[in-house]
């Protein structure tokens, strides 16, 4: 069946990011002309094209100074599908995040990493270093397919496991830009040595007949004005939601047969976080079940919900943009319809599934064939070099040493593999004499399963804190559940400095939303496996007001949970009506009197890594050490 021609964009009256697509060349323009300007920042209209280019021009707000031009940075996102980073590519991002950058990397929630820091004078050499060393940043950002995930522990014995880093990669490589902007502008027109392309993916991006590919543009499938907004894809075994399915615009599941070989897959659609606050029209979503796709159709399936979100997502509003709005604005059928257009013949119906499950993969296990992997724990994905934590140093020195590759988890941690058995307590002690914590029984796991958004001071959206700001909740947190009587409870905690969710908090079971300087939006009732969204339980709650807030909850939930029951799965059954009810008739039974503050102090860096260190140590929370010492020293009760 062809497919009817889609409306002129003409007659959208398109946004005006749509116009300056239109005008980019195919990305090209005005990024071309403005990287040879000797200039410290580029125009509007370049940091448009240059998010495609997989780079945000940022500006340090803690250096700002009034009538003083805007400290202008760069930070740059690689694209690495299903997190595989090679161990010459690490090496080379290291060496980058000194030469030019903030001496960190960071691990992010689509298992790539950011470069932050970087000048303008030296994002080009910063670009050409990291596609001459097997990376890319193509697409990492922008209005087009970003990082295509994968769940990242590298199971070698598991077919399913095999199957998802294989086709994580084929859409990546089907859905990445054609223009040869990027090789222009970066690397002079030299194009870097790789591999050849896969002849099926090439032959698929190449193949029409239902309207899914422009013949006549240099981008075949996203033709002159590219997506209406990013699209974000993953491919991951049943079961395992490390990968938080359903948060994504595209979700493939690998479905075997009885031998275990390669069927098909399960497709999920209409997945997706971003909002805006006191907008009712913005929210976040969850993925719909929509078809099953044998093998052989599932880069024409991909290419037909690519095609329906290209053609028909809305380019006026860029707020209404993504897939989720059309499907909810459509409904399910009406999409599925136009999928079952583009892709040329009926849809088959989805295969049952098991459980999800998150996992995150820490620690050291068997990968299957005869070796090792080992997760490393890393709070926020940040790796740097901090007092006696010398993260930074010893991965480079590990992966120097043994010349391993790396798989970036969705939770913002990293996994070394292929791993020789023989090498495992060289490498843990390594990794212990730079102070990182191999044994994960002694990471308490609210830190564990937290995530945040980098946020203030670089990210331009960011209404408060969120990296910087994580580690002191989560003290507190875990501070006052030991007070209530729950000292080993823990759940997902999860905090962004802006409703735009970078760090998925709406899935979480204790989310932390930016909704104004020093305040948080709070989220309550997501699941512990990331399968059911939260929902907004207060707009606005100054952080100084946490412990008297979350008290009372804490309380319900220790008096009235289900044996076994989380906490997330405790405040979707109970419901905000009752857990309103019970804190408004709560007195609380901690504090010493009414109206007591929080009395706060600061400590330097270096006493706070070491502080850090040793409550992992002894399983203790920073709070609790704190207070050992201080009665030690000044001898009180």
């Amino acid at each position: 069946m062809v497919k009817s021609a889609p409306l002129p964009i003409a007659s959208r009256k398109p946004s005006k990011v749509e116009a300056i697509k239109e005008r980019s060349n195919f990305l090209r323009e005005p990024v071309a002309t403005e990287i040879l300007q000797d200039t410290t920042h580029f125009s509007e209209d370049a940091v448009q094209i240059l998010k495609f280019h997989g780079s945000y021009q940022q500006d340090n707000r803690d250096n700002r100074v009034k009538g003083q031009e805007k400290d202008y940075q760069f930070m740059l996102r690689t694209k690495n599908p299903g997190g595989f980073v090679p161990p010459q590519l690490y090496l080379a991002l290291d060496k980058l995040a000194d030469e030019y950058g903030n001496h960190t990397l960071r691990a992010t929630t689509r298992q790539g990493f950011q470069l932050h820091g970087i000048l303008k004078k030296n994002l080009k050499a910063a670009i050409a270093s990291i596609v001459t060393n097997m990376g890319s940043t193509l697409g990492a950002c922008g209005d087009l397919n970003r990082n295509v995930m994968a769940p990242p522990a590298p199971f070698k014995n598991s077919k399913e496991y095999q199957y998802a880093w294989e086709y994580a990669e084929n859409v990546a490589e089907l859905l990445t830009p054609q223009t040869g902007a990027y090789y222009e502008i970066w690397l002079d027109g030299e194009k870097a040595i790789s591999g050849e392309e896969n002849p099926e993916v090439k032959a698929a991006r190449e193949r029409n007949g239902t309207g899914t590919i422009f013949h006549d543009k240099e981008e075949p499938i996203y033709g002159t004005y590219y997506m209406p907004r990013k699209f974000k894809v993953c491919v991951t075994v049943p079961g395992d939601n490390s990968i938080d399915l359903y948060s994504q615009d595209l979700t493939l599941v690998v479905i075997t047969d009885n031998e275990g070989e390669l069927a098909g897959f399960n497709v999920f659609a209409g997945g997706g976080l971003g909002r805006t606050h006191n907008k009712e029209e913005t929210f976040a979503r969850v993925a719909d079940e929509i078809c099953y796709v044998a093998k052989e159709d599932v880069y024409d399936m991909v290419k037909a919900i690519v095609a329906t979100q290209r053609d028909y997502g809305d380019r006026t509003d860029r707020r209404h943009a993504r897939l989720k709005y059309l499907i909810h604005d459509w409904g399910v059928d009406k999409f599925r319809a136009m999928v079952e257009e583009y892709f040329g013949k009926p849809l088959e119906p989805f295969k049952p599934l098991p459980q999800w499950k998150y996992e995150d993969f820490l620690g050291w296990h068997e990968q299957g064939d005869g070796k090792l992997f080992l997760g490393i724990s890393i709070d926020n994905g940040r790796i740097k070099d901090e007092g006696d934590f010398q993260l930074k140093t010893a991965l480079r020195q590990i992966v120097e040493q043994y010349n391993l590759p790396i798989r970036l988890t969705p939770h913002q941690n990293v996994i070394l593999y292929d791993i020789a058995p023989e090498n495992k307590q060289a490498i843990e002690e390594t990794l212990n004499g730079y102070g990182v914590v191999t044994n994960i029984d002694s990471i308490d796991q609210i830190f564990r399963y937290s995530m945040a958004c980098p946020a203030l001071p670089t990210c331009g959206l960011a209404i408060t804190e969120s990296e910087r700001a994580i580690p002191g909740i989560l003290e507190r947190i875990r501070a006052l559940l030991n007070k209530v009587g729950l000292p080993n409870e823990h759940f997902v905690v999860r905090m962004t400095g802006c409703p735009n969710g970078c760090a998925r908090p709406y899935m979480a079971e204790l989310g932390f939303v930016g909704s104004a300087p020093e305040s948080y939006q709070i989220w309550l009732g997501g699941s512990p496996d990331q399968t059911r969204l939260a929902k907004a339980y207060i707009d606005k709650l100054h952080h100084n007001d946490l412990e008297t807030f979350l008290e009372p909850i804490f309380v319900y939930f220790k008096k009235s949970r289900k044996k076994g029951e989380s906490f997330g799965d405790f405040c979707d059954r109970v419901g905000f009506d009752a857990i309103r009810k019970f804190t408004e008739s709560y007195k609380s039974k901690l504090a010493k009197a009414a109206n007591v503050g929080r009395h706060r102090i600061t400590v330097r860096d270096d006493i706070y890594a070491v502080l850090k260190k040793t409550a992992q140590s002894q399983g203790k929370s920073m709070t609790d050490v704190v207070d050992e010492a201080l009665k030690l020293y000044l001898k009180t009760e």
